[in-house]
């Protein structure tokens, strides 16, 4: 490659009336043949110029701005949908990102806003970094090391709501970690669970009350998915849903219905195909993707309890639940009815008391 003489920047590009592709990998400019093809100044040898000026960087850099209106042929987009829904809420990327993609996109983005296109002098408010998920060998996946695991081949074997739900199930989304497809039976037990209990619940009527402890559990989970759904903590979000799956299966056929139908909207975004498959069996039409989200009521995701525990001389003897706003006269009165208790204490004077509410009750016996 030689550079252009000074004296003939800045280069100007030929004029074009067809700037379609084609069959080139060269792309349009190397149709311009008058343009592509030269001689320096003191003559010689024909060079030809290169032709990929603006490679993929040219349309990926700035691909958010026409997402707002792709169909649109007389602009890039329009000022109105600029207004309406620039800048991007959420940008989730790998790392490997950062320097590239990111980089280019913001420099883009700058010069579009000071040439007054966009009002938003930013192009994304907040990012979140996803980590690498790494081969069963603790290293990068690479077909040199052969440790290269084929999403398609778990889809195969196990249906792309395993996968999905696996995937965000491995920890935090930010957290670099190895993949293990022999867990992958952990969220298909799962899976079948809620099955089963959506199952139990449609042979039920309505007259299938929730009992206090259900319904607290259902009101807890509906909190802790919304809010890790929020702060994208899918990991914990999917393990609060294994929880009251299996609270609900312990209830065998009594699984009320209102919990089956909220817990399967809680899964529709982890496991889209298990969702739907759900609200059809409770007897929906249309898919559950136009339903409202599940509402929580605060005031049940409070516990009115706490477990404790119970010492004897500094040493665990038991556990009791007392009311949260219990005294150490109440909590004394539970712990009297642990036998382990009773066994450290019985015919020994109790010298001491020492009560924190809510975390421990240590008696001084001698």
């Amino acid at each position: 490659p030689i550079p252009v003489e000074e004296a003939a920047l800045p280069l100007e590009l030929p004029e074009m009336e067809d700037f379609s592709p084609g069959d080139d990998p060269a792309g349009c400019l190397a149709r311009a043949k008058d343009w592509r093809y030269f001689k320096k100044e003191d003559g010689g040898n024909w060079f030809a110029r290169e032709t990929n000026t603006m490679p993929q960087w040219a349309g990926s850099c700035w691909y958010y701005f026409r997402f707002l209106d792709p169909e649109n042929g007389d602009a890039a987009f329009s000022p109105e949908l600029d207004e309406d829904w620039m800048p991007v809420d959420l940008y989730v990327g790998g790392a490997e990102h950062a320097v590239l993609h990111l980089l280019y996109a913001r420099f883009w983005h700058q010069v579009l806003y000071d040439l007054g296109y966009t009002k938003h002098p930013e192009p994304f408010q907040r990012l979140v970094h996803q980590g690498m998920i790494l081969g069963t060998d603790g290293e990068k996946m690479s077909k040199s090391r052969g440790n290269v695991v084929n999403p398609d081949d778990v889809v195969d074997v196990h249906g792309a709501d395993a996968l999905r739900l696996y995937e965000m199930f491995m920890g935090p989304l930010e957290a670099v970690k190895p993949w293990q497809t022999s867990q992958v039976s952990g969220v298909v037990r799962f899976q079948s669970k809620l099955y089963n209990v959506v199952k139990s619940a449609i042979q039920n009527d309505d007259s299938v009350e929730m009992d206090a402890e259900t319904t607290k559990i259902l009101h807890k989970t509906m909190k802790k998915v919304t809010e890790d759904v929020e702060s994208m903590s899918f990991n914990t979000a999917i393990s609060a849903m294994m929880v009251l799956t299996n609270h609900l299966t312990s209830l065998k056929d009594r699984v009320p219905r209102e919990a089956a139908e909220k817990l399967s909207l809680m899964v529709s975004p982890f496991a889209p195909h298990l969702g739907e498959e759900c609200w059809s069996l409770l007897g929906y039409e249309g898919s559950l993707a136009y339903q409202s989200w599940v509402e929580y009521d605060e005031a049940l995701c409070v516990d009115n309890t706490v477990r404790m525990g119970v010492q004897v001389n500094g040493k665990k003897r038991g556990e009791i639940e007392i009311p949260k706003d219990s005294d150490q006269e109440g909590a004394m009165e539970e712990a009297m009815k642990c036998q382990g208790v009773i066994n450290q204490v019985e015919g020994k004077d109790v010298k001491k008391i020492i009560f924190v509410p809510g975390r421990i009750l240590n008696i001084v016996a001698k």
